[in-house]
């Protein structure tokens, strides 16, 4: 990493954790040179990028401060979910959602693609490429079941930077993380068990926990600091719970970064009921903090952790790629993968190691969270112009969706169906909860770069609903 990439960075942690608030003046060129040991351009060209990513603004013959930002909307409400396990539905919904394929013709917002259109991939591609011209056409042959072992050294590295100490041998590539997920609630669970999630949690972890036959216990999450350590621990005192699935970092759908003392609190509760943590880091890498936050499996002494993640939201998810450190679980997540999809493509896997191995996976990353950063910021300004007054906005710290509340009695469901005929999509709130809660709530991606047709489909979102609210106000 170049010198002044890794002071912006440290200088934009320093931003984004509140150490210099809006309106404050930063230190100067010649005072940060000093303490940094560097040139005053290296200074100048931290500054430049931080100017670039709208952390900071110059001022003529004053320095550089931070910008005074705006009013933000108030952050979504906790939710208030069954206090008791419940049998998973919304299947449908759910779906229907995931049935669409791409069409030039509707504006996508629901999914959770990460934009794929960056030059920073391409070295990616060509090695693809390079693979499939190799007379030894080493991707068209089966791999170990645990996956190539270039890839899992490659893997194990990257891990290190959420502080987690691992080998090859501890991890297992799958085909995403969706497999992930799912050959590990079967390592663990049975038909019948109880799975505690955060609430709003992930659809695709929810939906094979109705798939598996399994009830899911929500519990209560904060928008800033995640799961209800107070509510679990008392579902755990109530409830033979099996396991604990939450997402941390850079959650989906909320977006927050659990505090790490919080993390270390959650793992110390799974200890002492003697529980499974079932930790999904798919969006981790993706925090617009560095160095990235810490994972509970970081702090896992006993291999109670099982760490999912993959590279479907860091580079592509057409690759099919992820991977699960099982911890004390290895042996049973193999067996499920086993039984499972077999082999991982092996094409795939060479691709990626030779691409993190060549240095271009982290230039890619920095690139990524700062378009993304930058995207979040122009969809909560959308959303406050066109969506309905009193709306709540998440404030992701990471990743690239956002989580937006309507009204309490305001119906996303029908708000999607007007918006399909318009050609907009949108992933309802209902889909996140086992019960189908949060119908007044809808997610939405900001991956790609702000265009004036996406800005469109954002109005048409907040046009439609607050036509929607003044109808049902008419009729109620």
């Amino acid at each position: 990493m170049t010198l002044y990439v890794n002071l912006a960075e440290l200088l934009g942690a320093r931003i984004e954790q509140g150490l210099y608030r809006p309106g404050d003046r930063l230190p100067s060129v010649r005072a940060l040179s000093l303490e940094h040991g560097v040139s005053l351009s290296t200074v100048q060209q931290a500054y430049r990028l931080l100017e670039d990513n709208g952390l900071v603004a110059p001022r003529p013959k004053s320095g550089y401060f931070v910008p005074q930002h705006r009013n933000l909307p108030a952050l979504p409400a906790v939710g208030r979910p069954a206090q008791r396990p419940v049998d998973i539905s919304q299947w449908e919904h759910v779906i229907e959602l995931v049935r669409s394929s791409p069409n030039k013709n509707v504006v996508q917002l629901g999914r959770g693609m990460p934009d794929v259109n960056s030059p920073t991939l391409k070295p990616l591609l060509r090695s693809l490429a390079q693979l499939s011209r190799r007379q030894d056409m080493p991707g068209l042959y089966y791999d170990t079941i645990s996956g190539t072992e270039a890839l899992r050294e490659q893997v194990a590295r990257l891990m290190l930077d959420s502080g987690c100490t691992l080998g090859a041998a501890d991890l297992v590539i799958t085909t995403g993380c969706h497999e992930a997920l799912s050959a590990s609630i079967r390592a663990v669970c049975q038909p019948g068990d109880i799975v505690a999630v955060d609430s709003p949690s992930f659809h695709g972890a929810m939906q094979t926990l109705k798939g598996l036959g399994m009830k899911a216990m929500e519990i209560p999450t904060d928008p800033l600091t995640g799961i209800s350590l107070e509510a679990l621990e008392l579902a755990l005192e109530q409830w033979p719970i099996k396991l604990i699935q939450v997402t941390p970092t850079c959650n989906n759908p909320l977006g927050y970064v659990m505090p790490e003392a919080r993390k270390r609190a959650l793992l110390n509760l799974a200890q002492r009921f003697d529980v499974a943590i079932l930790e999904d880091d798919v969006y981790g890498d993706l925090a617009y903090t560095y160095p990235r936050p810490r994972t509970i499996k970081s702090f896992d002494d006993d291999g109670r952790v099982l760490l999912c993640s993959s590279f479907s939201k860091t580079l592509a998810p057409g690759l099919r790629i992820g991977w699960v450190a099982p911890g004390r679980y290895l042996e049973r997540v193999l067996h499920m993968k086993y039984i499972g999809t077999g082999s991982t493509a092996t094409q795939p896997q060479l691709a990626i190691a030779d691409f993190i191995e060549g240095g271009h996976y982290q230039p890619h990353l920095r690139r990524m969270r700062s378009q993304y950063q930058r995207s979040r910021d122009q969809m909560i300004d959308w959303v406050t112009r066109y969506f309905p007054a009193g709306t709540r906005v998440s404030r992701p710290q990471g990743s690239f969706l956002l989580w937006v509340e309507l009204p309490e009695h305001f119906d996303t469901l029908k708000l999607n169906r007007v918006l399909l005929e318009q050609g907009v999509q949108i992933a309802m709130g209902s889909i996140f909860s086992a019960s189908g809660k949060y119908r007044n709530c809808l997610r939405m991606n900001y991956a790609a770069l702000p265009t004036p047709e996406i800005e469109a489909a954002v109005r048409k979102v907040g046009e439609n609903a607050i036509r929607l609210l003044a109808e049902e106000a008419k009729h109620g």
